[in-house]
């Protein structure tokens, strides 16, 4: 049996996939979370052969989750499912050693199949969305310009970004207004939303875990 880890933050989809992935003669879901920072203490316990992840998840995206993954638990698959089929993230999840790359609007049995071959030892992309990377080009936004960019969602001042980051206000200053450049805006929440839409900016910034009542 192939053990498969299913990370969705959506009640019915999580469960509907569930249901359906157990429909297969060959695989298992042995676990199911609903937030990013879960999934890699669940991994170490349940030890899946595969792990499918959402992107856009509360606590943590997919793909940070990921690049832990391969860390952690090296034997573990990764597969990302997602809605946001975009360039940027595709080539974030490979960056973080994902194994392939789906969009949820594909039949349940390219699914199956796609955990199949991903366990042995494929890679497994949607070729739409490979076309579109390739044509894309590569992310324009550096590692550190992406940081200053999510931090900034929320609102935070220049001096709040800095003290986050261990940076200086200069410093930040600097990384958003190259930012702004690249992404071709006039401010740094502009610059926030046309980098989500490309896929090379912030993911899943917040949302949070819900609290029980």
């Amino acid at each position: 049996m192939i053990r498969v880890l299913l990370a969705e933050d959506q009640g019915m989809m999580r469960g509907a996939l569930a249901l359906l992935l157990g429909l297969e003669e060959d695989i298992e879901v042995v676990a199911q979370v609903s937030a990013g920072d879960k999934i890699v203490s669940e991994a170490l316990v349940a030890r899946p052969d595969v792990a499918l992840l959402d992107i856009e998840l509360p606590g943590r995206s997919g793909l940070d989750a990921a690049a832990e993954l391969r860390e952690e638990c090296p034997d573990c698959r990764v597969l990302i499912l997602t809605t946001f089929g975009r360039p940027g993230y595709l080539r974030r999840a490979m960056e973080a050693g994902a194994a392939g790359f789906l969009v949820k609007d594909g039949p349940v049995e390219d699914l199956a199949e796609a955990i199949r071959r991903v366990l042995r030892g494929e890679t497994v992309i949607d070729p739409a969305l490979a076309a579109a990377a390739l044509s894309a080009g590569a992310n324009p936004l550096t590692a550190r310009e992406r940081d200053v960019l999510n931090a900034s969602v929320d609102g935070a001042t220049v001096a709040d970004i800095a003290g986050r980051l261990h940076l200086s206000e200069s410093t930040v200053r600097n990384y958003l207004s190259s930012a702004i450049g690249k992404t071709g805006t006039r401010n740094r929440m502009e610059a926030v939303r046309a980098a989500r839409q490309q896929g090379c900016g912030p993911v899943g910034a917040g949302r949070a875990v819900p609290r029980a009542p």
